[in-house]
């Protein structure tokens, strides 16, 4: 059973919260006796004040309900607590809870918050910022940060989405970068780095799908310098299941990475979020150091 009392934040942005969601929230969890404090975070930064309050607070288990930068944001309060994280996912893509099993449907997921079952996790971390899923440099940052541009002027998530990633590919910039990957050095001139938090698949039917999140490695995957087209066509062999064959893609395992430019800043993306950061960038892994509720047939350490 969940250790309470418990803290559900939920962020007034998530794609798939309405104004039903606390209420049938309220009731599931009432309905179980348990003792369940709800807040709505109206801006990121709320958010952020709220789950700092609840660490501080007396809640043992508090709860993220959002997408994958509110689950982000509430980690990074919680992870250096005695406090464990629990995950409802309200977001449009949900990455995190997809590869923990955490059921996408709302009671579903509240159920699995109310049984209790914990595990540890791996964090990764890009100087001092954590990340559960990913951290991208080069084409992502652009995309993310077109695709706000034109939410904010009215286009739907989706739309903004498409509009944003033929943007970037029209301009399609590359960095110069040095890799440390342990102990190994790479230089490359790219149009993306990107690092994750452990391994992800690349077959046909799971591709860009987590087994595990406990390995305590960090996955890097960085291409040559190629032509739009080439990069398209990267793209459907990702989809094909086919991207471990190609020998313009490089995928490397390593528990730190120290990536060097000649830029000064960086726009760095995490968890669909993104920041600007002043090089060199120094990726780690923080092993096993979250505990987050999850189904009970979800794999353990």
């Amino acid at each position: 059973m969940v250790l309470t009392p418990v803290k559900i934040i939920i962020s007034g942005s998530a794609g798939s919260a309405n104004d039903d969601s606390g209420e049938r929230l309220a009731q599931i969890f009432h309905e179980q006796q348990i003792e369940a404090d709800m807040s709505l975070a109206a801006t990121g930064a709320e958010l952020t004040e709220l789950a700092r309050a609840a660490v501080r607070g007396p809640y043992k288990t508090i709860v993220a309900a959002g997408g994958d930068g509110t689950i982000n944001s509430v980690a990074t309060e919680v992870i250096d607590s005695d406090k464990v994280l629990g995950v409802l996912p309200l977001g449009t893509l949900n990455h995190f809870a997809r590869d923990l099993g955490i059921p996408f449907e709302l009671e579903a997921a509240a159920r699995t918050i109310i049984d209790g079952h914990t595990i540890a996790v791996d964090v990764g971390e890009v100087n001092d910022h954590i990340f559960l899923n990913n951290s991208s440099l080069g084409l992502y940052p652009i995309i993310v940060r077109e695709r706000e541009k034109r939410q904010r002027l009215g286009l739907g998530k989706w739309p903004a989405f498409v509009w944003a990633t033929i943007q970037a590919l029209r301009r399609y910039p590359f960095l110069n970068v040095n890799l440390r990957v342990d102990n190994k050095w790479i230089d490359r001139t790219t149009p993306f780095v990107f690092v994750g938090n452990n391994e992800y698949v690349m077959d046909l039917f799971n591709v860009g799908v987590r087994e595990r999140l406990d390995r305590g490695v960090l996955s890097i995957y960085i291409t040559h310098r190629l032509s739009r087209l080439r990069l398209i066509g990267l793209a459907v062999r990702a989809v094909l299941g086919r991207l471990s064959e190609d020998k313009d893609f490089l995928a490397l395992h390593a528990s730190q990475v120290k990536i060097h430019t000649a830029h000064k800043r960086l726009r760095v993306a995490f968890d669909g979020e993104i920041t600007v950061m002043v090089p060199p960038l120094d990726y780690g892994i923080r092993s096993r150091a979250l505990r987050v509720i999850v189904p009970a047939d979800t794999k353990a350490e």
